[in-house]
């Protein structure tokens, strides 16, 4: 049982497990999909900035490094959120009753 209304019971951690994992690889690939366009955006460039790569200064990589994971926190925030509402929602949902099936 939830003790505040936030926290889940042992079942539902476990139940939202899988359910979290896709949400957050799906949500990395998004993040990663929206920085692209983002910083393309911004510079100009087609390609985004490689931390080890001495095409860019490294104020370029570290400002691309910092919207990155301020975008990359904000897409994750946002999958994990309502990807816990939606379990919420399913888990808290009342069962229809089982009908017993008869013979005939």
């Amino acid at each position: 049982m939830r003790r505040d209304g936030n926290e889940l019971s042992g079942f539902e951690k476990i139940a939202y497990k899988p359910i979290g994992l896709v949400f957050g690889l799906i949500g990395a690939l998004v993040a990663g999909k929206v920085f692209g366009l983002v910083w393309k955006k911004l510079s100009n460039e087609d390609e985004t900035p490689q931390p080890l790569s001495d095409d860019y200064s490294t104020r370029e990589v570290l400002l691309a490094a910092t919207l990155q994971g301020a975008i990359f926190g904000l897409i994750k925030t946002a999958v994990d959120r309502y990807g816990m509402k939606g379990a919420r929602r399913f888990l808290d949902a009342p069962r229809a009753p089982i009908r017993a099936r008869t013979e005939v």
